[in-house]
């Protein structure tokens, strides 16, 4: 019965059309989203190699001369991982917000003003964290980014996470 059931669900669903009408049809557009996806990713992903090799070193040269210095190197740490996740956040926002700037045809985000950048950021932010509020939905091609935004702030959030407790469990082992 239920299979039945299913059967007609399908049949019932409407077909899926490939349209060379629209957005999804116009190459171009699409592989201009791609590639802007691609750099920003690339941009994003050596931006925190870099700062978390640069907080690395720095944790590292802290001098310990008391229980204080402990707590400013977690500080650092923690305060450092933070600044590099909200640069990565206006990177992205920066390139819904140039995308909507080009035009509509790249998509559109709705719920926010397009010529708002502050509220392309928000949108990143929600993206990027993967809280996904739902109050700004992306359509057309720039979904493309979206998704991307979410699957690299992931990586990107946990990758703070394990180099956070790599570096606490450096400093912690000591004492």
């Amino acid at each position: 019965m239920t299979l039945a059931l299913a059967m007609h669900a399908l049949a019932a669903a409407p077909s899926v059309q490939w349209s060379t009408n629209g957005a999804y049809g116009h190459w171009g557009v699409n592989a201009t989203v791609v590639a802007l996806t691609i750099v920003t990713v690339a941009l994003c992903v050596i931006l925190h190699y870099e700062v978390l090799s640069a907080l690395s070193r720095g944790l590292g040269r802290l001098e310990r001369t008391n229980g204080g210095h402990l707590r400013r190197r977690v500080l650092y740490g923690i305060f450092g991982v933070l600044s590099v996740h909200v640069v990565e956040i206006w990177v992205f926002g920066g390139v819904f917000f140039l995308l909507q700037w080009l035009g509509p045809v790249f998509g559109e985000v709705h719920g926010i003003a397009p010529d708002s950048l502050v509220d392309h950021v928000y949108f990143s932010a929600v993206t990027f964290t993967t809280v996904g509020f739902g109050d700004v939905i992306p359509s057309g091609p720039v979904r493309f980014l979206a998704g991307t935004e979410a699957l690299c702030g992931f990586v990107l959030i946990t990758w703070s996470a394990s180099f956070t407790y790599l570096e606490m469990h450096r400093f912690w082992r000591r004492d």
